[in-house]
């Protein structure tokens, strides 16, 4: 069998990608597109694109009908979904195969076992893998959650059963949390996946998150391309991977890849997937998960071993061999960078806006995967995710010091984006010392940023600014200067944009003065957890604000009787008074 025209059921930067793959194996490639992404580099990467009309993801790229029919329509023979949105949806593989599409991925039977987290905990028991105490299904109420925290005791993580990526994740300490980490968990699953399921399981205490990558073709080849390190998060979201894993024992690291060859071998595994695991502080690997997808991190696996898996997957699809035998060898050492739209100065808040100049490093090791451009606008409605900055180098060392370059030289601006995070954790004991110190939640944990001593220092890490050469005794001197004082850009206050690393995000109309409840970032407001009139204290959680697909709680600047300013389901600008306190 052979595949002409691919269907890209995505977006940003992994369309890009599959796009570009497409045209490599002589392939016709068809975008679509959402209203807001009319000019977004995916849809003109594609040798055609179609509209999805509307905005949000349930009506774009969640939306299956609308999808398939223009797959049909556009003469596409395959479906490739990338990650996020679709992509782990049996229900739309199932369609997509019935209309006469070849789907790039695994089997919707495989989706559903392994992407199904209760039922690949199911699986990875049966071949031996060793697991941190869960529910055997899906809890539907609170307090079975609840129940679940008083037998195994805290902390417990509720994670959507269908989908990844940090999505649906709520991680719970103390028991009177569980009731709004379990209904959150639930929206944010829904949101980002379709269904709202969750199973709740033991978090183990300061966890490193390994993975191990996996390309299964129909001749019974199960392939393992080495390891991933991907601790580096924040509210369990990807920051930074590495391949291959550093600082694992032998006996620990055959553990990984064994259990996830055995674990695909024995779900009968076709396709590009992923098998997790956590390592605890007590070097314990534990099974995590299975993502039945190709994943955000695969260039840093590419990178080491030379493979495309992109490649890979539209072979394996066609019903071709793997383009290689056994497991490869990795070579040197790579890192990947995630270019998010978060403000680092705000607790890495969403920052949707206008990108004004996009300028990616260069040089030996380095390769940049982006989804936008200068002159992009970054909707609040989808994830955060810009671009990738890869990094390779022949050992750790190397690659570290060719990724402080990249990161120096990487310019972003309109947006703010987490490269002062980055910058900062490229010199970090932590991520640099003779031993990982850096586990899940470390950064939402330990992090401070060391930008400057005071929020007024923090702040100018993302002031715009223009160098300026000037030349002093025959000798070149570059001088960074602020643009507003060159008056070459508009002050942040006229535009509603600025940074080195981005901007401050939109002004907003209803400005907070002293006293109100100010909205964090342009998004949504999902609910209240006060009444209209209620007392309340400083620093109690009064608000869920969601963009970019993440939820975060608002909380209240000082104590006193608070009084509703806004309803829920409301549009909110970064700013705005959400609420006022008397």
């Amino acid at each position: 069998m052979s595949l002409s025209t691919v269907l890209i059921a995505n977006r940003g930067e992994i369309a890009v990608r599959i796009a570009r793959v497409a045209a490599d194996l002589g392939m016709r490639s068809i975008a679509v597109y959402s209203d807001v992404d009319a000019e977004a580099p995916h849809a003109l990467a594609a040798d055609e694109a179609y509209r999805l009309p509307g905005t949000s993801p349930a009506e774009t790229y969640l939306n299956a009908p609308a999808i398939l029919e223009i797959a049909l329509r556009a003469g596409a023979d395959c479906i490739h979904p990338g990650y996020g949105f679709l992509s782990e949806n049996s229900s739309f593989a199932r369609d997509a195969i019935a209309a006469g599409l070849t789907w790039i991925g695994p089997n919707p039977e495989t989706i559903d076992s392994l992407g199904d987290k209760v039922s690949a905990r199911r699986i990875a028991e049966s071949v031996g893998a060793p697991l941190a105490p869960g529910t055997s299904d899906p809890v539907d109420t609170w307090e079975q959650a609840r129940d679940f925290a008083e037998e195994h005791g805290l902390p417990i993580a509720i994670k959507a059963a269908f989908g990844g990526g940090g999505r649906g994740l709520k991680v719970v300490s103390q028991m009177n949390e569980i009731e709004d980490a379990f209904e959150s968990a639930g929206r944010e699953a829904k949101e980002a996946f379709g269904r709202p399921e969750c199973f709740v399981e033991k978090f183990l205490t300061k966890p490193r998150h390994v993975e191990a990558q996996v390309l299964a073709d129909q001749h019974g080849n199960v392939a393992v391309l080495g390891t991933r390190d991907c601790s580096t998060q924040r509210r369990f979201q990807k920051l930074v991977e590495e391949a291959p894993a550093p600082f694992l024992s032998d006996k620990q690291r055959e553990a990984i890849v064994e259990g996830a060859r055995e674990v695909c071998r024995k779900a009968g595994y076709v396709g590009a997937g992923t098998v997790e695991y956590i390592v605890s502080e007590d070097g314990t690997v534990s099974f995590l998960e299975v993502n039945t997808r190709v994943q955000v991190e695969h260039p840093v696996t590419e990178a080491v071993t030379g493979i495309d898996i992109i490649a890979e997957q539209f072979r394996i699809a066609a019903g071709q061999p793997l383009s290689f035998q056994g497991d490869p060898t990795s070579e040197g050492h790579a890192f990947e960078f995630r270019i998010n739209a978060e403000d680092v100065a705000h607790g890495f808040v969403p920052c949707p806006g206008t990108v004004t100049t996009f300028e990616a490093p260069l040089g030996p090791g380095i390769r940049v995967d982006a989804g936008v451009r200068a002159g992009s606008t970054i909707p609040g409605v989808y994830d955060s995710l810009l671009a990738k900055l890869i990094v390779w180098g022949p050992t750790r060392e190397v690659a570290l010091a060719r990724a402080r370059r990249a990161l120096r030289e990487f310019r972003i601006e309109g947006v703010r984006t987490v490269l002062p995070f980055h910058r900062e954790i490229v010199n970090h004991p932590a991520l640099t010392g003779d031993h990982l110190g850096i586990y899940t939640d470390w950064v939402d944990k330990e992090y401070t940023p060391t930008l400057g001593e005071s929020p007024e220092a923090i702040e100018e890490a993302y002031t715009e600014r223009t160098t300026v050469s000037i030349e002093i005794d025959g000798r070149l001197h570059t001088v960074g200067l602020p643009s507003s004082l060159l008056s070459l850009s508009t002050p942040p206050a006229a535009s509603g944009t600025a940074g080195a690393a981005g901007g401050s995000g939109a002004s907003a109309s209803s400005a907070a003065g002293e006293g109100d409840v100010a909205c964090p970032y342009t998004g949504t407001l999902v609910a209240w957890k006060v009444e209209e009139g209620e007392e309340v204290s400083e620093g109690q959680a009064v608000a869920t604000v969601e963009a970019m697909k993440m939820e975060s709680n608002v909380t209240a600047p000082r104590s006193g009787t608070i009084h509703l300013l806004t309803t829920p389901g409301e549009a909110v600008e970064r700013g705005t008074a959400l609420a006022r306190i008397q």
